[in-house]
C-alpha cells in the first residue's frame, strides 16, 4: 500500500509507483552488500537529524541507496543528474511507496533540470551526493547562501571528479568532497564492467545492429573505455581506440586494439562511442568523412562529447526517432548518421544503466563514505579527498562473501616479513 505523501516532489506520473516498487525490490535482491549495510543502518540510525541532497541518476539502484540512507535516519531530497536517465516509475515509487522527496522527470528540459536541483537544495542539506558536479557547482554559483551549512559530500562519476579536482586546485571548493568514483571497487568494476555491458545493451536496444564484424571506435581508454572496448571485442568487433594519453594508447595497443587518431578512425568506423569526459570529441571534421549509416553514441557523463549542435545546424535533414532513442541526420553528401539518446549518456538514455550487482559496490562505497563523513568532515580541509582504503577493502570483502568466495589470509610469518625491512632475500 502506498504511503501518505507529505513530502515535496515533482515527478511525471504517480500511477507508476506500484510498478516502480517491484523494480526497486528486484534491484535490491541483486545488491546484497548494500542490503547488509542498510540493515545495520536501520539498527544504529547514524544519520538521524542529517539532511542529504542527492543529484544522481534516478534508477532502481539509486533508489536502494536512498532507502539505505533513509533507514539510517537521513532526511533526503533526490533530483536527477541527467534528463534522460530518470526512470519515472522509480521516481513515483520513491515518493508514493517510500515517502522520499524526489524531483525528477524523464526528458525534462534545461530549466526544469535546474529547477529540480534547486528544489533538492531547498532542504538546506548538511551533505551532498553528486554525480557530475552540477549540485556542487550550483552551490558555488547561485546558491552560495547554503555553503556555510555544507559539511561535505561525495562525487560518484569520473566527469564530476575532474571538475572537482579543478575547483580544488583553484581553491574554489568550499567544503570537503570525497571522490567515491576513484575507489577500486567503483572504477575497476562499475566503470569497466558496468559501462561496458550497459553501453552495448543500449546500442542493441536502439539499433538492433550486429556488432560482430563491425569497426567499433572507442574514444577514450580509461576504465569506461576499457570496458566498452573489451565487451565489443568479445562480441566479435574490430575495435579501434582513439586517445590523447600516450600511456593509455600504449595500453590499448598492447591489449590488441588498433590505435589511431580520431580523424583516421572517422573514415572507417561503423560504431562510435565517446567515453572521455571532454567536449567535441566527435565534431564536424569527423562527421564529414563518416560512412553512411555510422552509429554515434556517448557514454561520458555530459552531452557535449559529440557536437550535436553542429549536426542540428548543418544536417540537411533530421529524421527524429526512427527507432528507439535514435535520430537520423542526413549530411550534405547524403550520408546518414545515427545518433543514439541525443548524445546523452547512452547506457541510461537508451537502456537501464549498469546492472544492480555492479552498482551494489559503488553504492555501498557511497553509503559507508557518508557514514565516515559524519565524524571526519569536521577535520577535513575544503577540497577533494580519497575514500579511506579500509572502506574500499570492506566493500570488496563483503561482495566476495555475498558471492560465496573465500580468499587466503597472511600467516603470522608472512605478516612479519611484509612489515619488516630486516629480512633479506
Amino acid at each position: 500500500m502506498s504511503v501518505q505523501v507529505a513530502v515535496s516532489h515533482d515527478i511525471a506520473n504517480p500511477a507508476l509507483a506500484a510498478e516502480g516498487k517491484k523494480r526497486i525490490e528486484w534491484a535490491g535482491r541483486n545488491m546484497p552488500v548494500l542490503q547488509q549495510i542498510k540493515e545495520r543502518f536501520e539498527k544504529e540510525k547514524p544519520f538521524t537529524g542529517i539532511r542529504i541532497a542527492a543529484c544522481m541518476h534516478v534508477t532502481t539502484e539509486t533508489a536502494n541507496l536512498m532507502l539505505a540512507l533513509k533507514a539510517g535516519g537521513a532526511d533526503l531530497a533526490l533530483c536527477a543528474s541527467n534528463p534522460l536517465s530518470t526512470q519515472d516509475d522509480t521516481a513515483a515509487a520513491l515518493v508514493h511507496e517510500y515517502g522520499l522527496s524526489v524531483f525528477a522527470k524523464n526528458g525534462v528540459d534545461r530549466d526544469g533540470y535546474y529547477a529540480h536541483l534547486n528544489s533538492a537544495l531547498d532542504i538546506k542539506p548538511d551533505f551532498v551526493f553528486d554525480d557530475g558536479c552540477d549540485l556542487v557547482n550550483t552551490l558555488h554559483t547561485t546558491r552560495t547562501e547554503l555553503l556555510s551549512g555544507i559539511l561535505g559530500g561525495c562525487e560518484e562519476t569520473t566527469t564530476g571528479v575532474i571538475r572537482l579536482a579543478q575547483m580544488s586546485k583553484d581553491g574554489a571548493l568550499k567544503f570537503p568532497m570525497i571522490a567515491v568514483n576513484d575507489t577500486d571497487t567503483k572504477h575497476m568494476f562499475d566503470n569497466r564492467f558496468g559501462t561496458g555491458q550497459s553501453t552495448l545493451d543500449a546500442i542493441f536496444r536502439a539499433t538492433n545492429q550486429l556488432i560482430a564484424g563491425k569497426v567499433f571506435v572507442v574514444a577514450g581508454f580509461g576504465y569506461c573505455g576499457k570496458g566498452v572496448a573489451e565487451r565489443a571485442k568479445g562480441m566479435g568487433a574490430d575495435v579501434v581506440v582513439t586517445e590523447i594519453d600516450p600511456t593509455k594508447a600504449l595500453d590499448a595497443l598492447m591489449q590488441g586494439f588498433r590505435v589511431m587518431p580520431a580523424a583516421d578512425a572517422a573514415k572507417i568506423g561503423d560504431v562510435f562511442i565517446t567515453v572521455t569526459g571532454n567536449r567535441d570529441v566527435l565534431r564536424d571534421e569527423h562527421f564529414k568523412v563518416m560512412k553512411d549509416g555510422a552509429i554515434l553514441a556517448n557514454s561520458g557523463h555530459f552531452d557535449i562529447e559529440i557536437d550535436v549542435a553542429w549536426l542540428e545546424q548543418n544536417a540537411k535533414q533530421k529524421n527524429s526517432k526512427i527507432r528507439h532513442q535514435t535520430d537520423e541526420y542526413v549530411m550534405p553528401n547524403g550520408n546518414r548518421l545515427l545518433l543514439i539518446a541525443e548524445g546523452r549518456l547512452v547506457n541510461l538514455g537508451a537502456a537501464e544503466g549498469h546492472p544492480a550487482a555492479v552498482m551494489d559496490m559503488s553504492f555501498s562505497d557511497q553509503a559507508l563514505t557518508a557514514e565516515y563523513l559524519l565524524k571526519a568532515a569536521k577535520d577535513l580541509a575544503p577540497g577533494l579527498h580519497e575514500v579511506p582504503t579500509e572502506i574500499d577493502k570492506e566493500v570488496a570483502r563483503l561482495k566476495l562473501a555475498s558471492m560465496g568466495v573465500d580468499i587466503d589470509v597472511l600467516t603470522p610469518a608472512q605478516e612479519l616479513y611484509l612489515n619488516s625491512w630486516e629480512h633479506g632475500s
